[in-house]
């Protein structure tokens, strides 16, 4: 599992002209795309949601548990996109669907059991996100 964090003060994810999730304006946050991959388990969706809700990138070196900061999670299976080869990025790496779904509502329901105000976009949907990046701050976290 990987997810790109950037340190937003304003994000949303539209599908199908509505707004399904959203980080209001002037209000810091923090936006997680995240990808799955083979092997993955809800023991590491747990893992990295309390990474996440603890990673100390706000402002004055905070975390979103720190301040309460809202978290827009996004599914996106092509942070696992291998371009070693040509110019067409192979997806082999990500989990199919069934398996990826599963474990990034894993993830957004073990931050909200931390106490963590979260919104998601919707898996599989053709979405259109707009942020605007904090900073810019952007952290990939894996374990």
């Amino acid at each position: 599992m990987r997810i790109l964090v950037q340190r937003v003060c304003s994000a949303s994810v539209t599908v199908d002209g509505q707004v399904v999730g959203a980080i209001r304006p002037q209000r810091q946050g923090l936006l997680a795309f995240v990808g799955v991959t083979h092997g993955d388990d809800d023991g590491k969706a747990r893992r990295l949601a309390e990474k996440l809700w603890n990673l100390r990138i706000l402002s004055d070196e905070r975390s979103a548990a720190d301040v309460d900061a809202p978290i827009l999670v996004v599914s996106q299976f092509t942070l696992y996109a291998d371009t070693a080869k040509g110019r067409r990025p192979s997806w082999n790496a990500a989990a199919p669907g069934a398996v990826a779904e599963p474990l990034v509502t894993a993830l957004a329901e073990a931050l909200r059991g931390l106490g963590a105000h979260v919104e998601t976009g919707v898996f599989g949907a053709h979405m259109q996100v707009e942020l605007v990046n904090d900073g810019p701050v952007t952290v990939i976290l894996e374990l």
